[in-house]
């Protein structure tokens, strides 16, 4: 059983900068997908950015493309999510999710995934 642990949120200023962290448990990291997702409270969660098991490709959705980043690392069985020009309306908890499937391009559907972290809150303040 893949477990997914995230870290690295926090509280910071509008504008500002974080990076998030996914570290997975197992030797299976390379060969599946990773999303990333947000809950905002109130609010359902919302699939941001995905990456294949490869790296080679990418998805981000648009309220947040162009200031995040995501990426991965095999060899250290993790990926991550830098944020960039941060915005109060990106305040949530923050979780990465296994994909199911291996795809040469990256998913945008959030039921592709699966084996979510505890998350991880993110507070952007005005």
């Amino acid at each position: 059983q893949v477990q997914l642990a995230e870290s690295g949120g926090g509280l910071v200023q509008a504008g500002g900068s974080l990076r998030l962290s996914c570290v997975a448990s197992g030797r299976t990291f390379s060969t599946y997908a990773i999303g990333w997702f947000r809950q905002a409270p109130g609010k359902e969660r919302e699939l941001i950015a995905t990456i294949t098991w490869s790296g080679n490709s990418k998805y981000y959705a648009d309220s947040v493309k162009g200031r995040f980043t995501i990426s991965r690392d095999n060899a250290k069985n993790t990926a991550y999510l830098q944020m960039n020009s941060l915005k109060p309306e990106d305040t949530a908890v923050y979780y990465c999710a296994r994909g199911r499937f291996m795809s040469a391009t990256a998913t945008k559907d959030p039921y592709d995934f699966t084996s979510w972290g505890q998350g991880t809150q993110v507070t952007v303040s005005s």
